[in-house]
């Protein structure tokens, strides 16, 4: 009988997962070569909800009226969205930040255990802020490539430096789906009546939430082992041809007598002793992750966070200016999503049935029970997903039918929620679109990383599906609850 070793057994291992790595791969090079930039399937939902709806029996004149109308509806949640990514870009380019990043990447003692170390990081920070998330874990396996005594693959790092964005950040208080349900004012007025609101008690918060957590970082873990190539396949970010100078913002002086002020922590102190007195008030009473779940509240923090870190104006500039090309997509495609909303929502046929309706009825038909209609959200919002790769625009599409559906099949709306933010981020794994933030501090394209995202997708999606709809039976339905 022959004997197969447990050295000889890690290697088929391996070179099984390296397999699938190899055939996801061959889907980002079709990927890349066939599918237009993210701002293209905005423009070809917007044409085909219009096409829907006047199929539907919608009047054009009155299809293009409420498109035009519902354009500038989420103007305040576009603008709050933005600044939770350049947040948490501002924060993890302060200077206490940068020093913190040299003693962690300082604690893997392997490579595979530093790409393990990344990816598990990278999820617990997109529980906070997914931006500081993203770019945080982008830095830090910068810093851990410049360790000599390991070697690191750089591609894989990578990778587990977005998982956050991956299966991580719908799951903690940056849910753009659950921020907007918890704020009257951010709700559009022709979904409140809907969904009403619903609190982070009722969605993030929930156990059934913190099981789902934990599952999904556990699973990203192990895949983060054991995709992790051998150290005779690893690529470096040398042998990439990465650069890998100095990431942080670098002390200047002034060049004028005029720019003393920008160089002078004075005015930081005051503005953080200004802003001391208002958020001691916002969070003397209550639960303080509730009143963080106010966006206006939650940035307000992040801002005044990276004020007092940055400590000198001119610091806290040149980040901000940094930050700002990870927001344009958020910026330019927004408006696109209020006017299909609108478009959804109001516009009828001859029967007064708008096709946001028609859609819910289907759902209502297809679903047995309330844990087939959470995995019917789920595989929908996965698909759907894809191609409208934005967590709070893309709700704002589906929530109008979603949530008629949740209602007439008593599916509890917090958790339908949930089934939306657990099965809508898969897709992050084979769509680079918010890749790109990490890419460009990486100085990688997506092709070296969605390999390895790929099989974190592959193996995700069934897991989650299935778990979501089975604790979707342990909640009990509510009406909404209007302001």
């Amino acid at each position: 009988m022959t004997t197969v070793s447990g050295d000889s057994l890690k290697e088929s291992a391996l070179t099984e997962t390296n397999l699938l790595a190899r055939f996801s791969q061959r889907l980002v090079v079709f990927s890349e070569r066939w599918f237009p930039d993210a701002y293209v399937f905005v423009l070809i939902a917007v044409i085909a909800i219009a096409v829907g709806t006047i199929v539907h029996g919608g009047s054009p004149l009155a299809v293009s009226r409420a498109f035009g109308d519902g354009f500038w509806n989420l103007i305040p949640f576009t603008m709050q969205m933005a600044l939770v990514a350049i947040g948490g870009y501002v924060v993890a380019m302060s200077p206490p930040i940068a020093a913190a990043l040299r003693r962690l990447a300082a604690v893997p003692s392997t490579g595979r255990g530093a790409v393990v170390f990344v990816g598990v990081l990278s999820i617990l920070l997109s529980l906070v802020n997914w931006g500081l998330s993203l770019i945080f874990s982008g830095l830090l396996v910068r810093e851990i490539a410049r360790r000599k005594d390991i070697k690191l693959d750089y591609r894989a790092a990578g990778a587990a430096g977005y998982l956050g964005l991956g299966c991580g950040f719908t799951l903690g208080i940056t849910s753009s789906a659950a921020q907007l349900q918890a704020n009257a004012a951010s709700i559009p007025a022709s979904l409140l009546p809907i969904t009403g609101v619903i609190g982070f008690a009722e969605t993030i918060l929930t156990w059934q939430n913190l099981l789902t957590t934990v599952l999904v970082t556990v699973v990203s873990a192990v895949i983060c082992y054991l995709t992790t190539p051998n150290v005779a396949e690893t690529k470096t970010a040398e042998d990439l041809g990465v650069s890998l100078e100095d990431d942080t913002i670098k002390p200047k002086a002034p060049s004028r007598p005029g720019d003393f002020l920008e160089f002078s922590p004075i005015l930081t102190i005051l503005i953080v002793v200004l802003a001391l007195g208002w958020l001691w008030q916002t969070f003397q009473s209550g639960n303080p992750l509730i009143t963080l779940s106010g966006l206006n509240t939650y940035n307000f923090v992040f801002l005044i966070l990276g004020i007092l870190l940055h400590w000198r104006p001119r610091s806290l500039l040149e980040a901000f200016s940094k930050a700002m090309p990870s927001v344009s997509g958020v910026l330019l495609q927004f408006p696109f999503y209020a006017g299909i909303a609108q478009m959804l929502t109001k516009v009828p046929n001859a029967k007064g049935v708008t096709l946001s309706d028609t859609i819910a009825h289907w759902f209502v038909d297809a679903s047995a029970s309330t844990t087939v209609f959470s995995f019917l959200v789920g595989i929908y919002s996965a698909v759907l997903g894809f191609f409208i790769p934005s967590a709070g625009g893309k709700w704002i599409i589906e929530a109008p039918y979603i949530m008629k559906a949740a209602n007439a099949v008593g599916a509890h709306l917090g958790w339908t929620v949930m089934v939306y933010n657990i099965a809508e981020t898969l897709p992050n794994f084979i769509n680079p679109f918010w890749m790109l933030p990490l890419l460009g501090i990486l100085g990688l394209k997506s092709k070296d990383l969605i390999g390895y995202t790929s099989v974190q997708f592959l193996i995700h999606f069934p897991i989650v599906m299935i778990v979501a709809a089975i604790l979707m039976s342990t909640f009990t339905y509510h009406p909404p609850v209007l302001p």
